[in-house]
């Protein structure tokens, strides 16, 4: 399959709208994360932000289009995002996803911390895990938790090893979340849905401690 410039154009355009939405909630500290959109499947392209950019502001050089081992796919002076090979993996491992962001929160580094020695965080009878796509009566959820590697190989192993098609996201010890789903505007929905469980749960945990304190006071 042939990538068009009017996908390939579409893709960028929606890749800016997401980038903006979160970036108004302060999802990206420092240029950390990333975004992608997928344009084919065989062979596998997709569309992910550049490295090292201020995802705050929109310019023509946020984006390239790069293949399944996370190459450019034509010449361009631009970096792919050192995570690219993550996404790559996503694809790879779940088919039916055409969209994968990765943000970086206090919310989802407190909660990976928290659970890492589980290697998952699980959570149950809340309202906001139909967002993500799970409609069972009091359903619960688990999201793996994998290490921090710094070398990214090793890293997106870890990643393709645990992530399935029933749960849409996967955290990273004291790193962030991926969260991916059919198309951008269910993946942000997924991300959006997993962000708010992980702040209930973490105030949650915060509460129960205060009303703890002040039932049994030192």
């Amino acid at each position: 399959m042939t990538v068009t410039l009017e996908q390939r154009a579409d893709a960028f355009r929606r890749l800016d709208e997401a980038k903006l939405t979160f970036a108004r909630r302060d999802w990206f500290p420092g240029t950390s994360g990333n975004l992608s959109i997928k344009l084919s499947d065989d062979p596998l392209q997709f569309a992910v932000t550049a490295s090292g950019k201020d995802k705050t502001k929109l310019s023509p050089e946020d984006y390239l289009v790069v293949d399944g081992e996370s190459r450019p796919v034509e010449p361009t002076t631009l970096k792919p995002s050192a995570e690219t090979l993550i996404h790559a993996v996503v694809y790879k491992r779940i088919p039916q996803a055409g969209a994968c962001f990765h943000v970086h929160t206090v919310w989802n580094n407190l909660v990976s911390e928290l659970y890492f020695g589980q290697r998952a965080f699980s959570i149950q009878g809340q309202e906001l895990i139909k967002g993500l796509g799970i409609w069972e009566e009091n359903a619960r959820i688990t999201i793996p938790i994998v290490e921090n590697f710094a070398h990214i190989p090793t890293l997106a192993a870890a990643i393709e090893k645990v992530i399935t098609p029933d749960v849409p996201g996967v955290l990273i010890r004291n790193h962030g979340i991926y969260a991916w789903g059919a198309n951008d505007f269910e993946a942000k929905r997924h991300l959006e849905s997993f962000e708010f469980l992980f702040e209930y749960h973490v105030r949650w945990l915060q509460l129960r401690q205060t009303a703890v304190s002040l039932t049994h006071p030192q």
